[in-house]
């Protein structure tokens, strides 16, 4: 009996890890559609991989959008051939139950090396953006620096 109950588990948890990397391959799938649809300034494609409510957090600390905004505020960079292109470098995704993840993301950009963590839901079947934080990474030993070229006056 305790050997079926193991197998049983076995069976059950290599189940839901093979279901997590089906959705891992989707949504590794979405997000580089996501971004490719910004370098190829596809509006629609971009726009449309986020929910309504969608948050977008850029590097300025002036950049925190909803959806619609960000729309607004980047409409001159998507009448260009390219309205920004980020590739991705590595990527990892952590679940929360069959409906949320979490993935964090190291992107080649103009600005350098950046990270952005995404929170991504289901909804009606469909993955969605709902928040996209992307940051600039500056290394540990040049912190000092940085702050002053931010900050000269201190």
């Amino acid at each position: 009996m305790k050997k079926l109950a193991i197998l049983i588990s076995f069976i059950l948890s290599t189940g839901i890890m093979q279901a997590q990397k089906a959705e891992m391959k989707m949504l590794n799938s979405l997000m580089d559609d996501w971004h490719k649809a910004a370098a190829e300034a596809n509006s629609e494609g971009f726009y449309g991989k986020m929910a309504d409510e969608g948050i977008y957090i850029g590097t300025d600390a002036t950049e925190r959008w909803l959806r619609d905004e960000l729309k607004a505020w980047a409409q001159q960079a998507f009448e260009r051939d390219v309205a920004w292109d980020f590739k991705p470098i590595e990527r990892n995704w952590h679940f929360l139950g069959d409906d949320i993840a979490i993935g964090d993301e190291k992107l080649e950009t103009w600005m350098g090396i950046c990270r952005a963590t995404v929170v991504l839901k289901k909804v009606d079947g469909q993955w969605l953006i709902f928040h996209y934080h992307l940051a600039v990474t500056v290394p540990n030993e040049q912190i000092a620096d940085f702050k002053k070229l931010l900050y000269p006056e201190n």
